[in-house]
C-alpha cells in the first residue's frame, strides 16, 4: 500500500465538512434523440469521497463533463464551488484535479520532462510532492510517455492530478483495465489521503467493490437518472435479503412490497428488499410467508437488484 505524508493542517479553502462543493439542480442533457441525463439533482459534500456507480452509458461521464464545464447545461444549472463551470473555467478548473480512464499526455516527453511542463501552468504545483508520488509508483523520469505501460500511465496522469493539490479531485473510470496493484494505488491510499487531508474525491466506476471500499457516500445512475444517494452505511442499512418460506408451493415470484429482486422456486424464495427491516417483515407476514432468513447485502446486490445488470469486479 503506499503510504504518503501530508501536512495534517491542509484547509477545506473556505469550504465546512459536509457544504456542498458540486450542486447540480435539475440537470437535463440530449444527444440528438438520446436523452443522456434526465431532471439530475446531484451534491458532493466537501471533504468526501462519492462514488458514482453505473452501467457504460448510463451518463457517469456525461455529469463529470458538466462539472469540468466541458458541457453546457441545455436544462437546469451546474454550480461549482459556487460558479458556473462554463463561464468560468479558469476559476473553477484550477482548483480541480482530473484523471480519466486514457489520461492524454505527450508520448514524446520523458516524465521529468512532463512534469515540469505540468508545473509551469499551476503556481500551486508541489515539486517535492509529485517527486514523492514518482518514487513511490516506481516511475522512472527518463522513461517517455509512449512506452510506459496503462498502468504506469494511469499512475504518471495521478500524479499530474495530485501534485498542484486541488480542492476537488475527479476520476472517471480510472482503473478500469488495471491490474489489482494499481487500482489498489489509485483508490485505497491516494483516495483515502486526500479525503483525509481534508479534500474531496468524486470518482466513477464500474467496479463496484472498489466504490464500496473506499467511498463515503454512493450514487447509481442509470439511464440518465439518479436512483439513489447517500452515506454508504444508510443504502447498506435501507436494504436486505430476505428468504420466504410459504405453506404451498408460488408458482411465481412472490408480490412482497419493498421486493426488488426474486430468486427461488416452491415453497422458497429469496428477495433483495429496500426498506425498513420491520416494514419487510410485517409485509412478509401479510402475503402469508415466513421470514427464514434476513442478512445484508453487498453493493454488488443492490446494483444487480436495481439496475438488473451484472456487476464488474475485476481482481
Amino acid at each position: 500500500m503506499v503510504a504518503i505524508n501530508h501536512p495534517a493542517d491542509s484547509p477545506l479553502n473556505g469550504y465546512s465538512s459536509g457544504e456542498n462543493i458540486v450542486e447540480i439542480s435539475n440537470l437535463s442533457r440530449r444527444f440528438g434523440a438520446k436523452l443522456a441525463l434526465d431532471d439530475v439533482d446531484f451534491r458532493v459534500p466537501a471533504g468526501s469521497v462519492v462514488g458514482l456507480v453505473g452501467e457504460n452509458g448510463a451518463g457517469k461521464t456525461t455529469l463529470i463533463k458538466h462539472i469540468l464545464g466541458l458541457l453546457k447545461a441545455q436544462t437546469g444549472s451546474v454550480r461549482v464551488f459556487g460558479l458556473d463551470p462554463v463561464s468560468e473555467p479558469v476559476r473553477v478548473l484550477s482548483r480541480i484535479g482530473y484523471l480519466s480512464e486514457e489520461p492524454d499526455m505527450p508520448g514524446w516527453m520523458r516524465i521529468h520532462e512532463l512534469l515540469r511542463y505540468i508545473a509551469a501552468f499551476y503556481p500551486t504545483w508541489d515539486s517535492v510532492y509529485a517527486e514523492e508520488l514518482r518514487k513511490e509508483f516506481e516511475l522512472d523520469p527518463r522513461a517517455k510517455v509512449k512506452h510506459l505501460s496503462k498502468g504506469q500511465r494511469a499512475r504518471a496522469g495521478l500524479i499530474i492530478a495530485l501534485a498542484y493539490r486541488p480542492e476537488l479531485l475527479l476520476l472517471d473510470e480510472p482503473s478500469s483495465g488495471l491490474d489489482p496493484i494499481v487500482r489498489r494505488d489509485i483508490l485505497g491510499a491516494i483516495i483515502r489521503t486526500i479525503a483525509d487531508e481534508g479534500r474531496t474525491v468524486l470518482f466513477s466506476s464500474h467496479l463496484l467493490a472498489e466504490v464500496e471500499r473506499v467511498s463515503d457516500q454512493v450514487a447509481m445512475i442509470r439511464s440518465g437518472q439518479i436512483l439513489f444517494c447517500d452515506s454508504m452505511e444508510r443504502i447498506k442499512q435501507s436494504h436486505a435479503r430476505l428468504t420466504l418460506r410459504f405453506e404451498c408451493p408460488q408458482p411465481v415470484p412472490p408480490r412482497l412490497a419493498g421486493a426488488l429482486s426474486w430468486d427461488g422456486s416452491g415453497q422458497e424464495w429469496t428477495a433483495i428488499c429496500a426498506g425498513p427491516a420491520n416494514r419487510l417483515q410485517k409485509a412478509a407476514q401479510e402475503i402469508g410467508a415466513q421470514v427464514i432468513a434476513q442478512a445484508g447485502v453487498s453493493l454488488d446486490e443492490i446494483f444487480i437488484a436495481r439496475s438488473g445488470a451484472a456487476p464488474h469486479n475485476e481482481g
